[in-house]
């Protein structure tokens, strides 16, 4: 799940934990300066615990309109604040003694320790540039991309990131691709589906800069052309169920570790029982193709 102004990720997962639902989890992302270090590994710990399952904690920067508005000016380095981030609560997940003064947080401390045998926590970060993807190559468990082309992770990203461990002397985090998809149906255009979920990811700067090295025509002023961009690009999946699981079982095998499906623009569009069946009939077909 990704950030939530409404519901806080966090307490949604630790509600859906006690209505029963332990599954792995992650996030995808959080912003980074809406916590310290600290306590975003006191969070992420106190789900996996809650769950008794794996999570993925995942951090972005958020726009620099965001960051100004919590911090009161924005990073002066993006790439040294995610870095300094990152390693700070991958050392307290871990059960390290952190004792740093960086240049965005201070921190002396650790988390309380945990019996053995307790689920295992991933920190990762959103990656859509080679500078950053080289940081969390050298820091991080893994990386996420979002609205991010299929060609632009292998080529791109995947060396980046491959670079940036080479540098620590560390395997490469897995690679997680956010992709978003809608089961085409009658009456509906995919280009009004991705708006419903991306209008304002595509009104930014960075999105839309990351889209066009890419090879895409996309300008935070115009978001209709970007939509139908990531549409004829095949960034965003559309055609019949089995058509979007061929595409699925191309990212797999193109240098991504792990598919997260994203029916948000059919839920916000159509509704929950329109995004349930489209993911189950992608689902299925996926299940054919593996078998």
């Amino acid at each position: 799940m990704g950030q939530s102004l409404t519901f806080d990720t966090y307490h949604l997962y630790a509600y859906l934990a006690g209505r029963g639902l332990r599954v792995p989890t992650g996030t995808a992302v959080s912003v980074m300066a809406l916590r310290h270090p600290y306590e975003a590994a006191v969070q992420a710990r106190s789900i996996s615990l809650l769950t008794g399952q794996p999570m993925t904690v995942g951090f972005g920067m958020g726009s620099p309109e965001i960051v100004d508005s919590l911090r009161g000016s924005p990073y002066a380095s993006p790439l040294g604040a995610t870095r300094e981030y990152l390693s700070m609560v991958r050392a307290l997940v871990n059960g390290e003694f952190v004792e740093s003064s960086g240049t965005y947080h201070s921190l002396k401390g650790a988390l309380p320790p945990l019996p053995s045998g307790h689920p295992p926590i991933s920190v990762a970060a959103g990656v859509l540039r080679p500078g950053m993807a080289r940081v969390v190559g050298e820091v991080a468990d893994a990386a996420i991309t979002w609205l991010t082309p299929m060609d632009y992770v292998r080529d791109v990203l995947v060396p980046a990131l491959r670079e940036g461990a080479a540098e620590r002397d560390r395997a490469a985090p897995r690679v997680v691709s956010m992709v978003h998809f809608a089961v085409e149906r009658d009456g509906q255009d995919p280009r009004d589906v991705v708006l419903a979920a991306n209008r304002e990811h595509l009104k930014t700067g960075h999105y839309t800069a990351m889209l066009r090295r890419a090879g895409l025509k996309a300008d935070p002023s115009d978001p209709e052309g970007g939509a139908a961009a990531l549409v004829e690009a095949g960034v965003f999946l559309t055609g019949s169920a089995k058509e979007i699981a061929v595409r699925i079982g191309e990212y797999l095998s193109s240098g991504v570790d792990e598919v997260v499906l994203s029916p948000g623009g059919v839920l916000l569009s159509k509704g929950v029982r329109e995004a349930l069946t489209d993911l189950r009939e992608v689902v299925a077909e996926l299940e054919t193709l593996d078998g």
